[in-house]
């Protein structure tokens, strides 16, 4: 989780908090909350690779711990959404609750808040925002592309079908143009073998007349 830690304190008493992960954010935000205290306003401190960010107003001093790569925008927005959300319900009893006094109630919201900001940092963040669209849009574009890509295989399929249906016609026509002459030439034939037995049967016909006592050559 990028948010690690939250707390609220009055002074150096630390009157709720909550923590992700187990470690010493508590103790080394301790070291800081006499320095936070004296000055209103938003600050931060780098410390083995989290940002230590505070927000002094009214009083109390509001810290949110989150890994260095996170930034600095959504700890900020979310400083300033922890700080309203404590004024409005808890201002007035933390004046003189005991360390940890509010940390069985407000404790849990900040819980809750920790683990909404980093599920929706776009809520807190115009940066976090604006990546989500990025994201959003290179995935509509992600899909398309390959959306085109898919139907430029089917387009490419196509194609070799037509060719292949061209190639097919064309040889189809070229066996049909070799047959119709083949045809021809064997119609040719039969005329003229027919011709030759019209010929060679009358040839006989009149040889058997010439030979049977008639005289051929008056």
């Amino acid at each position: 989780m990028p948010l690690i830690y939250s707390s609220v304190s009055r002074g150096t008493i630390t009157v709720a908090e909550y923590a992700a992960f187990s470690g010493n954010f508590s103790a080394v935000a301790k070291d800081f909350l006499e320095k936070a205290g004296k000055t209103e306003g938003k600050f931060t401190y780098n410390v083995d690779g989290h940002t230590f960010n505070f927000f002094t107003k009214t009083g109390f001093t509001y810290l949110v711990v989150a890994d260095e790569a996170y930034g600095r925008a959504i700890p900020s927005a979310f400083l300033d959404k922890m700080s309203s959300e404590f004024a409005a319900k808890y201002a007035e009893r933390a004046q003189s609750v005991k360390e940890g006094g509010l940390t069985g109630s407000f404790g849990k919201q900040l819980k809750t808040m920790m683990e909404h900001a980093t599920q929706y940092p776009e809520e807190y963040s115009k940066v976090a925002s604006v990546q989500q669209k990025v994201n959003e849009v290179k995935g509509i574009m992600t899909e398309n592309i390959e959306k085109v890509l898919a139907r430029g295989e089917k387009l490419e399929l196509l194609t070799d079908k037509t060719e292949n249906l061209v190639f097919e016609a064309d040889r189809f026509q070229r066996t049909g143009k070799a047959l119709k002459r083949k045809m021809w030439w064997q119609n040719c034939k039969m005329k003229l073998v027919i011709a030759m037995a019209v010929i060679l049967l009358a040839v006989v016909i009149f040889l058997l007349v010439c030979f049977s006592g008639g005289n051929c050559l008056k």
